[in-house]
């Protein structure tokens, strides 16, 4: 009985080694398949460059409707590594407060019918160049430090900032007090810090008008190109668009030469500063990439599959789409017109990508911080900026002698 019961136990003993092994097989198989198939969806997001220009890092804007300040900016930090200055990270908040100071004036002036809101657009970094300067990060303090947060958070400002413009623009106010300017001076410099007369920069002393000199960038240089029907070609006009309240001018081109412009701008070396509506269900977050699907997906807004799933109601694709619109130049006017297309967002092209069926994507820097799978990085399809570009901004060399011609641009 003893022996039969060693046997047994022996038995046993072997059946269950038999068995936590299978398991352990069992359990690794499902990782093996997951980790085959991540790597198969590594491989579906994979994106070669074809021409990759330097841009300075990521950053973030966040509680700040201030894209169009990182953006311009980081497009000139572009431009400071293309003409071999080297590398430097420009003050947004220099450029926000020139700005909001100059905004609000005109939405006086204008007694209220020019908007005063947090958003700009990229000829406010030029006009800030050339009559203001700039200064370099540190100059002020950091974005967010004066009131507790990491970085800028707007929400109250602008409501500050805001009550005391539409109060003095209303037509209830007779001969305003100029004094009000120093009111609004001395809210933004509790978010923002003092303008400095003068800051110290590796062991020398500049203003901000003389930072510029030393930078070598001419905002001269600088155009704004778009592409619209309403208005005649090859001639400047005033985009109508609430956010261009300084009422700058964009030459405006055939869609075909605007393309042909941003490929050869790239592919000549040069960055742009993209100006684009990103309300679309194409601008998809999940895989930081931008297309132009070609589905038409009913609207859900409002309904219960809204409110208890988080979906923008417009049927965001998961990944990319394989088949896209054809953007012709009417399609494009059509999608402005309607207010379907609007100045939402801006952002820096930098390059050109292949993905793995060989098409041609715009890289681009956003300014929502270093995350995503590309972090911070984006990949555009050519379509979609077809499509949705408001205005790009960029050095006059960047545009084809026959297009700059045409323009005359000298």
């Amino acid at each position: 009985m003893r022996q039969f019961m060693n046997n047994s136990f022996h038995q046993t003993k072997e059946n269950m080694k038999k068995l936590i092994v299978l398991a352990a097989a069992a359990l690794l198989l499902p990782s093996v398949s997951f980790a085959q198939d991540e790597k198969k969806d590594e491989k579906k997001s994979e994106f070669t460059p074809v021409v990759e220009n330097a841009v300075t890092s990521v950053k973030d804007q966040h509680r700040s409707g201030t894209c169009w300040a990182y953006s311009s900016l980081g497009f000139f930090e572009s431009e400071l590594l293309r003409m071999g200055k080297g590398e430097f990270d420009l003050c947004e908040s220099f450029l926000a407060f020139k700005t909001y100071m100059d905004r609000a004036d005109k939405a006086v002036r204008t007694h209220g019918d020019a908007s005063f809101s947090e958003g700009g657009s990229f000829y406010d970094a030029v006009y800030c160049l050339k009559h203001y300067g700039i200064v370099p990060e540190g100059a002020m303090p950091f974005p967010g430090s004066l009131y507790g947060d990491s970085l800028f958070n707007f929400t109250q400002l602008m409501k500050v900032a805001g009550a005391v413009v539409k109060t003095i623009s209303s037509e209830s106010v007779k001969n305003p007090n100029p004094v009000w300017k120093k009111d609004l001076e001395s809210i933004l410099a509790h978010y923002f810090g003092e303008l400095p007369e003068n800051f110290e920069y590796k062991g020398k002393t500049y203003t901000p008008q003389s930072f510029v000199q030393y930078l070598g960038i001419n905002p001269d240089d600088y155009v704004s190109l778009t592409s619209f029907n309403h208005q005649p070609f090859y001639e400047p006009f005033v985009i109508e668009v609430q956010d261009n309240w300084r009422w700058g001018l964009s030459y405006n081109l055939p869609l075909d030469e605007f393309m042909e412009t941003m490929d050869y701008a790239v592919r000549n070396g040069y960055t742009f500063a993209w100006g684009a509506d990103v309300s679309e269900r194409g601008f998809n977050s999940a895989t930081a990439t931008v297309t132009v699907p070609d589905t038409k997906v009913e609207s859900k807004e409002g309904s219960d599959a809204v409110r208890w799933t988080g979906d923008n109601g417009k049927g965001e694709p998961k990944k990319k789409s394989v088949k896209e619109l054809e953007i012709t130049q009417e399609l494009r006017q059509k999608g402005y017109d309607s207010w379907e297309t609007t100045d939402d967002h801006g952002m820096i092209i930098y390059g050109i990508a292949k993905d793995e069926d060989g098409k041609e994507w715009y890289m681009m820097k956003n300014s929502w911080g270093s995350n995503g799978p590309h972090k911070g990085f984006w990949y555009v399809s050519k379509p979609f900026v077809a499509y949705k570009t408001i205005n790009i901004l960029l050095h006059k060399d960047a545009v084809p002698k026959d297009i700059k011609r045409k323009l005359g641009i000298k």
